[in-house]
């Protein structure tokens, strides 16, 4: 599976880096080629030895040790490596790759490489836990480093929880996924394919001032349209408002502005008929004013009454009218997932809905990270934990890529 991936394993200094001698040796019977950066701390634990002769390769643990004149050691792994793997991945590196401190081998690596990033945590379930800890794991996989979330249970400091690093086989198959990953995308199996997507929250009018609108940053949508690009895709962005533009202005890619669900509607409506995969990540607001001011509303009494009516539900007709268009919903929930997913997913006639719980730490509105579950007709069918989200992206349109293709049911 990994014959011919060029792995660069970084070794910090906790308990598990025992782990690490068992993670190199697996990574190299699949046919991986490893390269091993040990931290100063991490040699208190394993030896230089041990992982030499398990990468059959030297191990680098100095900056200054420079064991080939005809290069700068540290630049070198960085351009070599296909992928950066640290496991285990302490709170002092995790802490240093978010401010960007360079002071050993492997963190002046790690600032030096284009290569993707996947930590894998090990620590004290408090240490875990703390608010600076969290902090900087949300702003690197904001960056986009992979995370494979640790496992819970007995810790070698007595305590109890979670903070285990992932079982170093179970670490192999996130590279190999990683890899067979990359590789589908490669193969752009959307190529031809239109697909639209909707993204950001719309606005419905009081007056010229004032608006009802949500919390969606437009970032999810953003994400799949990225993803829908690098697999082949011809792609329309419908957006509402969102916090930022788009950061995707390339060849393939067209931008169509709405403003209020109507606006989406009739959007949506007009690239319907030549739609192939319709992405439906807005939120649109379920309800307008009755009436808009054409002036400013000015200020009197105590309270004010708003009458509301409904707004069009897109996807549900969307879903009504569908014939050759494969369709994926979205539902942000703050309760009974599945359930309302489910349902959703049946009265609005979706291919696919991505439910997630916005009260989830790391997930739902103005993240950079979501943590998502994907179902069918016939229940669950992919689940991701805590992650980019342009990798929740990719990850939704390879599904959608393979059941297009009949690679998966």
């Amino acid at each position: 599976m990994l014959t011919g991936k060029k792995v660069l394993l970084g070794v910090t200094g906790g308990i598990a880096a025992f782990k690490a001698a068992s993670l190199c040796s697996k990574l190299v019977q699949q046919g991986a080629e490893v390269r091993v950066i040990m931290t100063e701390s991490a040699t208190r634990f394993v030896t230089e030895l041990t992982l030499q002769a398990l990468s059959k390769h030297p191990v680098y643990t100095d900056t200054f040790d420079e064991k080939n004149p005809q290069v700068i050691a540290h630049i070198d792994l960085a351009d070599w490596a296909d992928l950066v793997l640290i496991a285990p991945a302490t709170a002092n590196i995790i802490a240093k790759m978010a401010v960007g401190l360079g002071d050993d081998m492997l963190s002046t690596t790690l600032l030096a490489t284009e290569a993707k990033i996947m930590l894998a945590p090990a620590m004290n379930v408090h240490m875990y836990t703390h608010p600076t800890v969290t902090r900087n794991l949300a702003e690197l996989a904001a960056r986009g480093v992979l995370m494979i979330e640790p496992g819970s249970g007995q810790l070698a400091c007595g305590y109890t929880g979670k903070g285990r690093m992932e079982e170093p086989e179970n670490i192999v198959a996130a590279v190999e996924a990683y890899f067979a990953r990359r590789e589908r995308a490669a193969q752009r199996p959307l190529t031809s394919r239109k697909v639209v997507v909707t993204a950001g929250g719309t606005i419905e009018r009081l007056d010229p001032v004032r608006y009802i609108t949500n919390d969606s940053s437009g970032k999810m949508g953003f994400a799949i349209a990225k993803a829908a690009l690098d697999l082949g895709a011809e792609v329309t962005l419908v957006m509402g408002r969102t916090d930022a533009a788009p950061p995707i202005y390339r060849e393939g890619l067209s931008l169509v502005r709405v403003e209020s669900a109507q606006d989406m509607y009739e959007a949506v409506q007009g690239l319907w008929a030549d739609t192939d995969i319709l992405v439906k990540a807005a939120a649109v607001a379920d309800y307008r004013p009755k009436q808009a001011a054409e002036r400013k509303i000015k200020k009197s009494g105590d309270s004010m009454t708003l009458e509301l009516v409904k707004n069009i539900d897109i996807l549900e007709a969307l879903g009504r009218n569908k014939t050759k268009q494969f369709l994926i919903g979205f539902a942000a929930e703050t309760d009974h997932l599945e359930e309302h997913a489910m349902d959703k997913l049946r009265r609005k006639n979706c291919d696919l809905l991505v439910a997630n719980d916005v009260t989830a730490e790391g997930a739902g509105f103005g993240t950079d990270t979501n943590i998502v579950h994907v179902y069918d007709a016939n229940g669950l069918v992919l689940s991701i934990p805590r992650a980019p989200k342009e990798e929740i992206g990719l990850a939704i349109l390879e599904l959608v890529a393979a059941r297009l293709t009949g690679e998966s049911k």
